[in-house]
């Protein structure tokens, strides 16, 4: 069983995330006592992944809100500034904010660590919904890439573009997963066929520059990525890499799907463009792992994310549909 990459634990009351910085290697914890301890572990990415920095976020408001209502307001600006691109941030925090508002001092933590619980189980459910939705696209036999980590860790539990490859196995399909290394930091190597392989998937590990000869020399029956944030019109940001995977599949005719919940929709964004995308150290590229690759002179340009256009995408799974193109109505119907 995979552990929770995000979970209260009640006796202590602090929050236990999985530190995923050291995956596959050790599977070890870091105990957050505050908010700022919430806000570091997703800085470092010991947390990652959309939904699951949602949850992690809904939890740091409810640390800091054992000092009040002033210590609440200073938690969700604090947390705000940790990942710019993953709306779900946001959107949970926006959440717990408006439980604040309307609760009197006394109640506060109680109050909002039930609202950080109940975004916690919300996202399980809808994860499952999801998967159920989206597996209806794969066929009874297949190969499917996947790109970065969608699944169980990125979330509070079963995963978005992974969801719908367990529920394909739920259902009786056999699909095989070629996961993407995905560069500079790994998370598909360490993360997505980590957590494959410990569910018995048969899944095999690419460069991220091997995608182009795979769908050459396989019948890749779909792609399945996650997403940190997605515009009215469809265009979706997620790791960086993604767009040129996407135009990869779009050549060789191979479906692209985008997985992600409806928290990931950003209302005020029309199109990709108006998506702020996270720039992250150096560091992570000429030390990938820790192990140094280039001198620390070399000038690196290392943004996290890209963004996909809606053109290439040909359905975006929600846990309120399949949507296809044209997305925009079908976005702002739901």
């Amino acid at each position: 069983m995979l552990p929770c990459p995000v979970c209260w634990n009640n006796q202590e009351k602090n929050l236990c995330v999985l530190d995923q910085r050291l995956l596959p290697w050790e599977v070890s914890f870091i105990f957050c006592n505050t908010c700022e301890d919430v806000a570091q572990a997703i800085e470092s990415l010991a947390v990652r992944g959309a939904p699951a920095i949602g949850v992690a976020a809904a939890y740091g408001v409810a640390l800091g809100a054992r000092k009040g209502k002033l210590e609440v307001e200073r938690a969700i600006e604090r947390l705000s500034r940790t990942r710019p691109t993953a709306v779900n941030l946001f959107w949970a925090l926006d959440r717990m904010s408006q439980i604040a508002a309307g609760t009197e001092e006394e109640k506060l933590f109680s109050c909002l660590l039930n609202e950080a619980h109940a975004i916690r189980e919300e996202d399980i459910a809808i994860n499952r919904q999801i998967g159920t939705l989206g597996q209806s696209l794969l066929p009874r036999d297949g190969i499917v890439l996947t790109h970065c980590n969608a699944g169980s860790l990125a979330t509070a539990g079963y995963g978005t573009a992974l969801g719908v490859i367990r529920a394909a196995r739920e259902h009786g399909k056999n699909i095989k997963v070629y996961a993407d290394e995905t560069r500079p930091v790994f998370q598909g190597a360490r993360l997505t066929a980590w957590e494959l392989l410990e569910e018995g998937f048969d899944v095999t590990v690419i460069c991220d520059n091997m995608a182009g000869a795979l769908m050459q020399k396989q019948a890749v029956a779909a792609v399945l990525v996650g997403a940190d944030r997605i515009a009215l019109n469809g265009d979706t940001a997620n790791k960086i890499g993604t767009y040129s995977l996407a135009i990869l599949a779009r050549y060789h005719s191979v479906p692209f799907y985008v997985v992600a919940p409806t928290s990931t929709i950003d209302k005020e964004a029309c199109e990709g463009s108006c998506i702020e995308i996270e720039e992250r150290d150096g560091s992570e590229v000429r030390e990938p792992a820790g192990h140094p690759l280039i001198p620390e002179s070399f000038p690196v340009w290392n943004p996290a994310f890209d963004v996909i256009p809606h053109t290439l995408i040909q359905a975006i799974v929600t846990e309120k549909g399949v949507l296809t193109p044209p997305f925009l109505e079908k976005i702002i119907d739901i």
